[in-house]
């Protein structure tokens, strides 16, 4: 079977093990789907993230372990060309949220993103890329090339009932929610108002499309603090050699999700291309939105283009990963003042609990004085990048933020901060409690102390 993804890390699963049930067909990429030992880890309900959606309905169907059993049956059916077309598995896969809790949490390690895209990228084959699907995918095209345009659609279509409800009609963009409204400007590298030397070294800022140009703020902040704690910071650029040098780089997370994997192979070429002297200089590379940055140091492996994408993992940071490792290894010290906040809401994006980045999270927290917060016990906020827009998904996606998410949000108090790193997860809890959470960056700005004033 031809496969879109790169399977070779699991060329060796299943060896001397009688009872992996691996498929007959669909060669490395059945044995990633055979990984699962049926421990039924993904039908609790206890702490932890997985399963998100058998959470929300209590069907088996909507489990890991079904869908494993369906994409078994799907690849042993060796003679039906359009295997991955079949309505039974598109059933089996239609709520999953890519959430990647299954790869941290299951036993086995099942990776059912990396699986899913397989599976969409199949079905592509066969039926097509769904216009929904382009458009969500999109986003890095889009606003890299049409932002104001897109600005101007998202915002007239916020503002009419009548557009939401024929883009609800049209493409399945439900209309009981707004769609996240691009910035008034992109994100633009402000002067710093004093020349830094950068006395801790360089480090490079990857701004993802959605701090670039949602979210410009977050790396805005982002920027002012790794100042402040004595980096020299260079925003991440396309290579000169770029066919579309203006155009911000991309982690092709959207498409990856989408099944897009050209695309999304496409984008992870430039990231190589724009980092390769960094590679080499072994220069930090710190990321703001956790899904894009995780994505760069796991997903990349899978679209087969060699081995700088391991010498690249081993350079890549969210910033509060970054800020704890400093700490740690090279003395770093901020200096930060009291808040005088009530008791701030922690949410982790599922993919900072999938990597344990949310330990990091709560050690840089610890350094603001007299801080104090709760970390959430979340499984899926529900918004999943694009899930929750969809119109089929919206009631589903609100199930997932109402088992403990959204409750916990609104129960905190009036001016207590939310802290919530990834984009997506701040517009549900934006839309469900009405309040607006923010990034960690956001926080540690407001925390920084002034530098002290240079004598006269």
């Amino acid at each position: 079977m031809k496969t879109f993804l790169d399977w070779s890390a699991y060329d060796t699963y299943g060896i001397g093990d009688a009872y992996s049930g691996i498929p007959a067909t669909g060669g490395n990429y059945a044995k990633a789907v055979a990984v699962c030992m049926h421990s039924r880890d993904c039908q609790k309900t206890a702490k932890g993230v997985m399963c998100p959606s058998y959470r929300v309905t209590g069907e088996v169907k909507h489990s890991t372990e079904a869908r494993v059993a369906a994409f078994k049956a799907a690849l042993n059916d060796g003679s039906d060309e359009r295997a991955f077309a079949d309505p039974r598995l598109d059933e089996a896969m239609d709520l999953c949220v890519s959430c990647k809790a299954c790869k941290k949490e299951c036993p086995s390690a099942v990776d059912m993103t990396l699986i899913k895209t397989e599976y969409l990228a199949q079905r592509h084959e066969i039926v097509g890329v769904p216009k929904r699907l382009r458009l969500f995918g999109g986003v890095p095209e889009w606003t890299g090339r049409h932002r104001a345009l897109l600005r101007f659609a998202i915002r007239l279509r916020n503002r009419s009932r009548l557009l939401s409800q024929l883009a609800e009609k049209w493409i399945g963009v439900t209309a009981r929610r707004p769609l996240p409204e691009p910035a008034p400007a992109a994100f633009v590298r402000l002067a710093p108002a004093a020349a830094t030397a950068g006395a801790r070294g360089e480090v490079i800022l990857f701004v993802d499309t959605f701090c670039h140009h949602f979210d410009p703020h977050v790396a805005e902040a982002a920027v002012e603090v790794l100042e402040h704690a004595g980096y020299s910071v260079r925003i991440a650029e396309p290579a000169a050699t770029d066919a579309e040098p203006d155009r911000p780089l991309c982690c092709g997370r959207t498409y990856l999700t989408t099944g897009m994997v050209k695309k999304a192979r496409g984008e992870a070429e430039r990231v190589l291309a724009a980092f390769r002297d960094e590679i080499a200089a072994k220069t930090p590379i710190i990321g703001l939105e956790p899904s894009c940055l995780l994505s760069l140091r796991d997903e990349l492996y899978s679209l087969g283009l060699g081995p700088e994408v391991g010498d690249l993992g081993k350079q890549l940071y969210l910033l509060e990963e970054f800020l704890a490792r400093e700490y740690q290894n090279k003395g770093l010290r901020l200096s930060l003042k009291p808040l005088d906040l009530p008791k701030a809401v922690v949410h982790g994006h599922c993919h900072q609990k999938a990597f344990g980045v949310m330990k990091a999270t709560k050690k840089v927290l610890g350094w603001i004085p007299g801080f104090t917060f709760d970390i959430v016990e979340t499984s899926c906020c529900g918004m999943a990048g694009s899930f929750g827009l969809e119109a089929e998904h919206y009631e589903t996606s609100m199930k997932m933020a109402e088992l403990s998410l959204l409750p916990a949000m609104r129960d905190a108090a009036p001016d207590a901060p939310l802290i919530a790193n990834g984009f997506s997860c701040r517009h549900q809890i934006e839309h469900g409690s009405g309040r607006k959470a923010r990034h960690i960056a956001l926080l540690l700005r407001d925390a920084l102390q002034p530098a002290p004033q240079a004598a006269e």
